[in-house]
């Protein structure tokens, strides 16, 4: 059922309507049946290539569970990894349709760009560093290292890239200098600050990208239903990573999700909605 789902995203939509490049199809003519003169043509049916997605950041607490969601939407998966043994303990058996390839963000471009290959055809950057006394570590992961992969992307044409961000990025413009969560967040070396430069580089490339930007993330499955609002407005709540890694993963099947900003975080009173809906009702800017 789940390879179904993707596939059928694939069917219905052109490269003009997806929401990131398709690569070359083949085109299969099922059998014809001949009644008289007439010929039936039974079906013509346009079948894609299962789509590769490249997830930086794949072992950690957001990237595992974007993996796990995409192999179960029928996607294949190369997982950039710096830890090439961490990560198959982290995905335990052997999938064919995943592959790791170690990937350090901070190592690059040209690097990324060779782990990142010409036949993967979107990227879904799930990075976030680890708080240590180097104050610059957030720069050189959520500033430097996802301009490393936008540069990759580009590189190797790669025309889809999802980036899992966070509220109150643009806090000081919010008027939520004092908010106790911009406060935390800054403190291991301004990371909201790196992320929000981060952002603006993708914007900018001409790429065509969904920014997800989520409130508190929490390890607990999913407490309420999604709440998706334009950038720039939440912000406090909390969403489970599961909520995360969904709307990345449905960011690549909807094309209302395309060159947008979306904040997410989860409400027991919210009315569940499609992602259709949830992507749509969300302005370009």
């Amino acid at each position: 059922m789940a390879i179904a789902a993707a596939s059928s995203f694939f069917l219905r939509t052109s490269p003009s309507q997806s929401s990131f490049t398709t690569r070359p199809h083949a085109l299969f003519v099922i059998a014809s049946s001949m009644e008289g003169s007439e010929i039936k043509e039974e079906a013509n049916q346009r079948v894609s290539e299962r789509k590769k997605i490249f997830v930086a950041g794949a072992t950690g607490s957001t990237g595992k569970r974007i993996v796990e969601q995409l192999l179960a939407k029928g996607f294949a998966v190369k997982a950039g990894v710096r830890d090439l043994e961490k990560a198959k303990s982290t995905f335990p058996g052997n999938n064919p349709d995943l592959q790791f390839v170690k990937a350090d963000v901070t190592e690059g471009s040209d690097k990324l760009a060779e782990a990142i290959s010409d036949d993967s055809d979107a990227v879904i950057c799930a990075t976030g560093f680890r708080p240590s006394w180097d104050l610059f570590t957030p720069w050189k992961v959520d500033n430097y290292g996802t301009v490393n992969l936008v540069e990759a992307c580009r590189k190797q044409n790669v025309n889809r890239f999802i980036l899992i961000s966070s509220i109150l990025v643009n806090g000081a413009a919010m008027g939520q200098l004092l908010n106790p969560a911009y406060i935390f967040l800054n403190v291991f070396g301004l990371t909201l600050v790196a992320k929000l430069q981060a952002e603006q580089h993708i914007r900018k490339s001409g790429i065509n990208y969904t920014i997800v930007r989520p409130g508190g993330l929490k390890n607990d499955p999913p407490k309420g239903n999604i709440v998706m609002e334009p950038e720039d407005t939440l912000y406090e709540g909390s969403t489970s990573r599961d909520q995360v890694a969904e709307v990345a993963v449905e960011a690549l099947l909807h094309p209302e999700a395309s060159y947008k900003v979306v904040e997410i975080v989860a409400r027991t009173e919210a009315p569940k909605r499609s992602f259709e809906d949830l992507f749509g009702s969300i302005k370009q800017r």
